[in-house]
């Protein structure tokens, strides 16, 4: 005999081994639950069972390359990290008695925007992770191969405060750094004092300063100071340079909008414990109609390569679905890290398909890249703000794109100058006959 109960979206079958969770009603015939603690527990436990075999399905799952790509770096099939790949301890009261319907208490929004570093041998994110109530914090994950496999450790990050607390802390970019310390640097945002009783929205965002030897426990350091109103996008250098601290910087005039400020600046500090950036020289500008034109950020540390220091940055340019970010490579001098020595034209990765939707669309956004001892390279790179993603290539490979793709002409007539040579000279090498396979 089976057994139903009803729910309020429609009834619930059950089989003869809940037999005993049931009266019987000898008029009707009919047989309903009674109103039992023990009716409640096996709902629970159906519910956290179900919720279990989806979380171990999604965190098994075999990752894979996308066919062909564009010959510079591999996507995958599916992103690295979710909101669903945190643990369901961190997002569920497991307890029957507290937390009978098996309900979210906290909720988890976004997981994006990792940090990440080659640790103990294996591929280590810091994500931001968002929660429901808008506050960001950061959480580790750590994957054996890289491309998948991901499992967050048991706690998130308990990241120290300065006397000034944070409202929101974010973007951490990791950097192992030559004097035996691992630094997180990232953007601490906070409520602007100076703004009217009105405005909730205006902040002040500057550069957060950690560091740790084992991204367990952390020593918070004061925030870089600057001669710029606010700061984003501040990444380490992993050397000294000329025996002091050297950062990237990105100097703006407000929160949202670089003003005057704008492009990817350089600057030096005596000290880390207590960092102040007197002058600071912008080496990557802004560029009218270039994917730059809005604002542009360093992404993680630079590679150093034997051609030179190999950067990933974002840039950013207004369209009529607001802005669009994209990520571009460039080259700097071994010896002098302000000197940009190449510099491709347009963008490198760009939002595709599924990664155009999300909390901010059309958006691709890299605070984080590891490069193995073979040269092989993992780029970590979030979609839309709301996950992360892994597109894999080799420094060979990024070094032949950075050197040999031309720079930007600025002008649609150099564009399809350039394009005219490109057509001229494999037309002019196709008639050679060294060509193996037809040509549509």
């Amino acid at each position: 005999m089976l057994f139903f109960y009803p729910f309020k979206n429609g009834i619930k079958r059950l089989g003869k081994r809940k037999q005993l969770l049931f009266h019987s009603n000898n008029k009707t015939g009919l047989h309903r639950a009674a109103p039992s603690l023990h009716i409640m527990h096996y709902l629970f436990q159906e519910r956290l069972e179900a919720l279990q075999q989806a979380h171990k399905t999604l965190l098994a799952r075999t990752n894979k390359k996308q066919p062909l790509g564009n010959g510079i770096v591999d996507r995958y099939l599916y992103p690295v990290l979710t909101a669903a790949h945190t643990p369901l301890f961190w997002r569920y009261d497991l307890n029957p008695a507290t937390n009978p319907h098996l309900m979210e208490r906290f909720g988890i929004n976004a997981v994006f925007n990792a940090g990440a570093i080659k640790f103990n041998g294996k591929y280590v994110l810091v994500a931001r992770v968002e929660g429901a109530d808008r506050k960001s914090f950061f959480a580790v994950a750590e994957s054996e191969h890289g491309v998948d496999g991901f499992r967050f450790w048991d706690h998130p990050i308990t990241m120290p405060e300065t006397n000034e607390p944070d409202t929101n802390v974010y973007d951490m970019r990791l950097t192992q750094h030559e004097d035996g310390w691992i630094y997180g640097l990232f953007c601490t945002e906070r409520r602007d004092p100076s703004a009217p009783d009105g405005d909730q929205s205006a902040a002040i965002a500057q550069c957060g300063i950690a560091r740790t030897k084992d991204l367990v426990q952390w020593e918070r350091l004061p925030d870089l100071v600057t001669r710029s109103a606010q700061q984003r996008n501040v990444v380490l250098h992993p050397e000294f340079v000329e025996g002091k601290y050297a950062f990237y910087t990105r100097p703006q005039d407000s929160f949202i909008e670089a003003g005057k400020g704008g492009g990817i600046g350089f600057g030096l500090s005596a000290q880390i414990n207590g960092a102040v950036i007197d002058d600071e020289v912008v080496i990557d500008h802004k560029q009218y109609h270039t994917v730059y034109e809005a604002k542009n950020g360093q992404g993680p540390a630079p590679i150093k390569t034997s051609k030179g220091w190999l950067h990933l940055a974002h840039g950013v340019r207004a369209c009529a679905a607001g802005l669009r970010y994209v990520l571009y490579l460039f080259l700097t001098d071994l010896d002098d890290l302000t000197k940009v020595t190449h510099k491709p034209a347009g963008y490198f990765l760009a939002p595709e398909g599924e990664e155009r939707v999300g909390d901010v669309s059309n958006v691709v956004f890299c605070n984080g890249w590891i490069k193995d001892d073979n040269g092989d390279v993992f780029i970590y790179y979030a979609s839309s703000d709301t996950r992360m993603h892994v597109a894999t290539t080799t420094i060979d490979k990024l070094l032949d794109y950075v050197i040999h793709t031309p720079e930007d002409g600025l002008r649609s007539a150099t564009s399809v100058q350039r394009l005219n040579e490109l057509i001229d000279r494999n037309k002019a090498f196709i008639t050679t006959g060294k060509l193996q396979g037809a040509l549509l």
